[in-house]
């Protein structure tokens, strides 16, 4: 699929407001390196013209910190009726990954190395055991919890998490058999090449697609250069089977000097992943620096930019690369300024009246809760939700019981359901 910008809006020592569209490959304009060219040079005079300002322009602005997790049901207003967020579990430790399982239950994992278990609606007081051992340090540790397609048979839960080592640390997969509280027969199944001393841009999101195989995010570590690499896995998207191994018709199995597991590349570090449960396509959300957070539409073997092409920013204020560059994906869309995209689902249940097959993702800077419309041809809307909550959203997944629930990415965070409000309940 190839996208094009619609809209860009430069003005001088301000950051581009950009949205995007999808059009058909037919569709695709002859002249798009003009795109590239006029991002760049537009990109150019801002970062110019903020360079010239830098002195009196008072530094960057402090984000707005976050309010505690609620302690009771609120009732708040949306576009298509009022919902009720319930507060399900508290006092988490920088809770990260969220698995819903086939019999209402939920797994969560938190940060310093706990995984553990709702059952029944309550949470359980003791951490699940066997867990790996893992680096908690910076954004590392326990970080995605996912449930085989065919759980209710197998029993397995997939377990990403920051794995230290000689070289540093790297993200790892995990597999082992839910057994009451306890995990047995635990084993790395993958421990991706990305090795850095470093603690920061581990990926680390799960999906498995319809044919049973299994995809895997790498953060690229936060060394750019990382990412256009295809000799190690960091800054990519990868396809295991079931078991860890190489699928044989990966693209680029058989490729001198390129990791067989990555099916893209170009990544800086994705951190929602969901698959359409219609289409089969793969959706992915991805951190940009400072502006360019993007939802993308993988592909196997194609180059998703970065850093040679993104709409972000250095911290600093300067533009990283061009816009666009050939050879590479643009985004099917993008924020600026940059919410922290986290999760990600397409919805199908049928309790939360007007979202069926809605996006939704989480903001963790950006203390987001995002619902957007889809077009065969691109984005028709977006809503930002929870705003009078102020938290940062982690994980976003789809219940057995066809309700939204939240991860919030704080010490102490929980887990939030979103349902439809009782009909005797006003919006406050």
């Amino acid at each position: 699929m190839s996208l094009t910008a619609e809209h860009v809006f430069v003005a001088a020592g301000t950051l581009a407001l950009v949205t995007l569209v999808a059009v058909p490959e037919a569709a695709r304009p002859a002249a798009e390196p003009v795109v590239e060219q006029a991002g760049q040079q537009a990109g150019q005079r801002a970062g110019q013209a903020g360079r010239g300002r830098r002195r009196g322009g008072g530094g960057r602005i402090p984000r707005i910190p976050s309010r505690p997790f609620p302690t009771e049901p609120v009732v708040l207003d949306t576009l298509t009726g009022p919902i009720r967020v319930v507060p399900m579990a508290a006092g988490l430790v920088n809770p990260w990954g969220l698995a819903a399982l086939p019999n209402g239950d939920l797994l969560v994992t938190e940060r310093p190395g706990r995984l553990r278990l709702l059952q029944n609606g309550v949470l359980e007081s003791q951490p699940i055991a066997g867990v790996p051992e893992v680096d908690a340090r910076g954004q590392g540790g326990l970080l995605e919890v996912a449930a085989h397609p065919r759980f209710e048979d197998n029993r397995w839960i997939y377990l990403t998490y920051s794995k230290a080592g000689e070289g540093g640390n790297t993200t790892a997969l995990a597999r082992g058999r839910l057994e009451g509280l306890a995990l047995a027969g635990v084993q790395d199944l993958f421990v991706a090449d990305a090795w850095r001393a470093a603690t920061l841009h581990f990926g680390s999101k799960l999906a498995f697609l319809p044919d049973g195989t299994l995809l895997m995010t790498v953060g690229e570590r936060g060394d750019q250069t990382r990412a256009q690499d295809l000799s190690h896995h960091a800054g990519k998207v990868l396809r295991l089977r079931d078991d860890g191994t190489v699928p044989p018709d990966n693209p680029f199995v058989g490729r001198e000097g390129v990791r067989p597991e990555i099916y893209s590349y170009g990544h800086r570090n994705a951190q929602g992943l969901a698959v359409h449960p219609e289409t089969g396509q793969i959706w992915e959300t991805e951190h940009g620096p400072q502006g360019g957070d993007e939802l993308n539409v993988i592909e196997p073997g194609r180059n998703y930019g970065w850093p040679i092409a993104t709409f972000g920013r250095e911290y600093s204020g300067p533009p990283i690369g061009d816009v666009w560059r050939e050879g590479t994906e643009l985004p099917y869309t993008t924020w600026t300024p940059s919410i922290g995209l986290s999760g990600l689902i397409i919805y199908t249940g049928d309790r939360l009246p007007g979202w069926g097959g809605n996006f939704f993702v989480g903001g963790l800077s950006g203390q987001a809760f995002v619902r957007m419309g889809m077009s065969a041809t691109g984005p028709v809307g977006r809503e930002t939700l929870l705003n009078e909550l102020r938290l940062r959203i982690r994980d976003v997944r789809q219940g057995a019981d066809g309700l939204i629930y939240l991860v919030t990415d704080e010490n102490p965070g929980g887990i939030l359901r979103i349902e439809p409000a009782p009909a005797t309940s006003g919006s406050q």
